[in-house]
């Protein structure tokens, strides 16, 4: 199997000289297609740095992170771009839907981003609403949706793009434990079905559980990896 994330000397510096801190120091990881890896920790530790710099949404001050055999490092800010959006999927703790546009236009947006026809994102849009067991919702305002729905169209727009890697970000923080369970479980099985790399931040033990690799930081270090 091969590396889909590769990292060395992962470091992450927030201000300048006295007021320097250290966000993450010397973080060496490697993430192969298709695992499911949780990132634990408690808040302030550096969990959700490490994986905004993961997903090319934030550059780290030394180190090296390759996605795909690409060393991201040498890209043009343009090529980051398209290589995060044809790789990665977003799935965060806000939902980030626009509330008064529709169930399909929110998972298209980043189809009409990209400049995809209409007829396509369209067919693609139903696709992915298919997948979440959301197609009957499609025309529906976002805002009428209950919190596990909402979810659910965030998990179809990650997937619009076929992505390589799903990031999702404390996913089921906002939701009720039988929601959340839910909202797991596809993801889970979007993992297992379609070979999807899943990457969690989280604080919760038990979600972190169900993956198959945890990846322990503590104050910015790898404090151990299980």
């Amino acid at each position: 199997m091969s590396n889909v994330i590769k990292t060395s000397g992962l470091t992450k510096i927030y201000g300048k000289k006295s007021s320097a801190f250290t966000a993450l120091n010397n973080i060496n990881l490697s993430i192969i297609q298709g695992e499911s890896v949780a990132i634990i920790g408690k808040s302030g530790s550096g969990k959700s740095t490490l994986m905004h710099l993961l997903a090319l949404l934030d550059s780290p001050t030394n180190g090296k992170i390759v996605i795909n055999n690409v060393d991201s490092h040498k890209l043009s800010v343009k090529k980051m771009d398209v290589l995060r959006n044809e790789n990665f999927g977003f799935v965060f703790q806000q939902f980030f839907l626009n509330p008064h546009e529709t169930v399909l236009d929110n998972v298209v947006l980043p189809l009409k981003i990209a400049g995809v026809s209409r007829s396509e994102r369209h067919k693609r849009g139903l696709e992915v609403l298919d997948a979440v067991d959301l197609s009957e919702k499609s025309k529906d305002k976002a805002v009428n949706l209950s919190g596990g729905q909402k979810q659910r169209v965030c998990i179809a727009r990650a997937l619009i793009n076929n992505p390589t890697v799903i990031f999702a970000d404390e996913p089921t923080g906002n939701l009720d434990s039988i929601t959340g369970q839910k909202v797991e479980d596809l993801l889970f099985k979007l993992n297992k079905d379609k070979n999807i790399t899943l990457i969690i931040v989280t604080h919760d033990d038990e979600l972190a559980s169900r993956c198959r690799r945890q990846i322990h930081i503590k104050d910015g270090n790898l404090e151990k990896e299980i």
